[in-house]
């Protein structure tokens, strides 16, 4: 997945620097919340999720990829090193909260 965000950024000449990546995930992570949000009526039915959310997920996973390549960060690798931490943690604690 990084491989495709990486050359469509480039392809489109769409490099802006980290800053501007974070601020577009948070945003992108908002509209992802509004939708879900709007899917169970503010917790009052039960969650029916809709076009719209899936196209929101998605425009959060670019936006975190391409946070990555602008941060020269391994997408895969830091997932895999997450999931190792997480693995410890849950095997210590029963969980996987840092307890913070």
């Amino acid at each position: 997945m990084q491989e495709i965000v990486e050359n469509f950024i480039k392809k489109y000449n769409l490099s802006c620097g980290e800053k501007i990546r974070y601020i577009d995930l948070v945003s992108e992570i908002g509209e992802l919340g509004k939708e879900i949000i709007k899917s169970c009526n503010y917790g009052k039915i039960e969650s029916s999720y809709t076009v719209e959310a899936e196209e929101e997920m998605g425009d959060c996973l670019f936006a975190l990829i391409a946070l990555c390549c602008e941060m020269n960060i391994d997408a895969n690798s830091a997932l895999n090193n997450a999931m190792v931490k997480y693995k410890n943690r849950f095997s210590v604690k029963g969980e996987i909260s840092s307890g913070k």
